[in-house]
């Protein structure tokens, strides 16, 4: 029976064994031990336990010819732990002590790309997202030449359409709840923002449709002005979209404008 449980009783033995070396080593004053430990947990994936010596040893190596390799792989261990904020922190900071350093440009690059990696979906705030343009645009600006902007600009693209589908969303929502004046701006301000919106089309019929409900609920002094801005509208969707599938649609709203407006000039001639 004891030979059936040999195997698992040694590794037991074994992990019990490792891991009072390592508290010892932790615990320890052996410097040197410390960072040879630390390099090798990290080489071996365990960030887990290579993190607490780095973290140990980056203020005691500080200007000395292990302080850069120290807190490149301290950067690294923060990154590969999810640690997301704290690994952006040190990157950039990485690349600001050592400027002449080789990783230099690789730190700074992943200081934006960890920002990239906190951006939260559309719907959330984007804060983050605004942070990791930010932060990409400031790579792209320091290495204009560097063989990562083209993933650089990539990654400010698809952050560009979450802040887009995030303006087109909140301006549609107004148009949802019947605010048709702050629909009419914030739609307006969308196209402003991103002209080049694949939302583009169905932006602007909300345009129409917003500026038709609020000149009908309007009152008596303002109706023939807002009667007038949704004939614009229409006018300025057709240009656009002269196939659109919802041309129909807009031409419903245009011929009840016309009837709408011809009535309101009978009535107040």
């Amino acid at each position: 029976m004891l030979k059936k449980w040999f195997p698992l009783l040694a590794l037991v033995v074994l992990f019990l064994v490792g891991c009072s070396k390592y508290q010892r080593i932790l615990k320890g004053k052996d410097f040197d031990l410390k960072y040879e430990t630390a390099v090798q947990l990290f080489e071996k994936e365990k960030y887990e336990r290579a993190l607490p010596l780095f973290e140990e040893l980056v203020p005691l190596f500080r200007g000395t010819a292990r302080a850069e390799k120290v807190y490149y792989y301290y950067c690294y261990c923060n990154y590969y732990m999810d640690f997301l904020y704290e690994s952006a922190y040190h990157f950039k900071k990485f690349s600001q002590t050592f400027p002449a350093s080789k990783h230099a440009e690789e730190a700074l690059f992943m200081n934006a790309y960890c920002h990239y990696i906190l951006s939260p979906i559309p719907s959330l705030d984007p804060t983050d997202t605004y942070k990791a343009i930010n932060e990409l645009q400031l790579f792209a600006n320091t290495y204009p030449q560097h063989e990562l902007i083209d993933s650089t600009n990539v990654l400010m693209d698809k952050l560009r359409s979450k802040l887009e589908e995030k303006s087109y969303q909140n301006s549609k929502q107004y148009y949802q709840i019947y605010d048709y004046k702050a629909a009419i701006v914030a739609l307006n301000n969308t196209l402003i923002d991103f002209p080049d919106t694949k939302h583009k089309e169905e932006i602007m019929l909300l345009i129409v449709k917003s500026s038709y409900y609020l000149a009908i609920n309007s009152i008596k002094e303002k109706k023939l002005e807002r009667f007038n801005n949704t004939i614009e509208a229409y006018y300025n969707f057709v240009d656009s979209f002269k196939e659109s599938k919802f041309l129909k649609e807009a031409e419903n709203y245009y011929n009840r404008t016309v009837t709408e407006l011809d009535k309101f000039k009978l009535e107040n001639l």
